[in-house]
This record gives structure tokens, sequence and C-alpha cells, in this order.
């Protein structure tokens, strides 16, 4: 039992803890906050739990993120989660994202360690394992990120065939 009243609002020591002052500065300043003209992919991402949303555009040059672009409607947890993944994502294969992602839901779902570097700034949400209602708008960006490498590694590898 963590000492959280189930069913009642957090009490402010709570508050304090989860939206620390490092949280609320990311979600102040998301990278690449601006949606792509012409992405080879465009995903959007919705929390049914809280009604977050992020739609990410990308695409990739050589199997890594070359642009990148994001709309963010989320918590300040979720955008905080898109700021990391904002700061990050240029340059990135599409097996770094996936990793990054799985090693965010083991994070917050297991108790897993902090993702590897360069995803590493995800330690800021480790507050988070505790609230399992914030988890989806944590991992809004993250997956809609790695669903946009998918499909544009695969129209990408359509179009060399063609």
């Amino acid at each position: 039992m963590t000492g959280k009243p189930k069913g009642k609002a957090m009490a402010d020591s709570d508050l304090i803890k989860l939206y620390s002052g490092r949280i609320l500065e990311l979600a102040a300043d998301i990278p690449h906050a601006v949606r792509l003209e012409d992405p080879q992919a465009s995903v959007r991402r919705r929390s049914p739990l809280c009604g977050s949303t992020v739609t990410v555009d990308l695409s990739l040059e050589n199997g890594r993120v070359a642009a990148f672009g994001q709309d963010v409607k989320a918590c300040a947890l979720g955008q905080a989660a898109a700021a990391v993944v904002g700061h990050n994502i240029i340059g990135r294969s599409r097996a770094e994202i996936d990793a990054a992602r799985d090693a965010l839901q083991a994070m917050l779902k297991a108790d897993g360690p902090v993702p590897p570097a360069p995803f590493d700034g995800f330690e800021v949400l480790e507050p988070a394992r505790d609230y399992k209602n914030r988890h989806a708008s944590i991992l809004l960006a993250i997956e809609a990120a790695a669903e946009a490498a998918a499909e544009a590694e695969t129209a990408a590898n359509g179009a060399s065939y063609a």
C-alpha cells in the first residue's frame, strides 16, 4: 500500500512530489512543437482516461529521424514526456525509439530502470510510477513516435522497391 487514499484527491504533498519544478520546466518548453508540412508518417494517439492527445509527424533519412514535429494537448506529465522525446529523437533509429518506448513502459509499470541514454531524461517521470492513471498520458508521445517511425520505415522500404 502506498499510503494514498483510493478514490480521493491527491494530497498537496503528493502533487508537489509528482509535479516537480523540472517536470513543469519541460512541460513549458516542448521542442519541435510545430507539425511538419510533408511528413513520411503522422500518428495521433489519445488517452481515453484523461483525453490527452499527441500527434507526431516524422520523416526518416537513411533509417534515422531527420524531421520531427508534434502537437501536444496533454497534462503536465504528458507534456514533459513529449519534451524528453522532442529533445532526443532527431537522429534516432526506429530500434532506438522502440527500445525507449519499451523501457519507459517498464519503468512505469514494472519498476524497471530509467530508459538509457539518450532517453534517460524520462527519469524525471519516475515519481509517476505510483499513479497508474497518469501512465497513458506519459506514454503518448513515445508510442506515437514509435508507430510513426514504423510507418515511415515501411513506406521508405516500399518506395525503394518500387
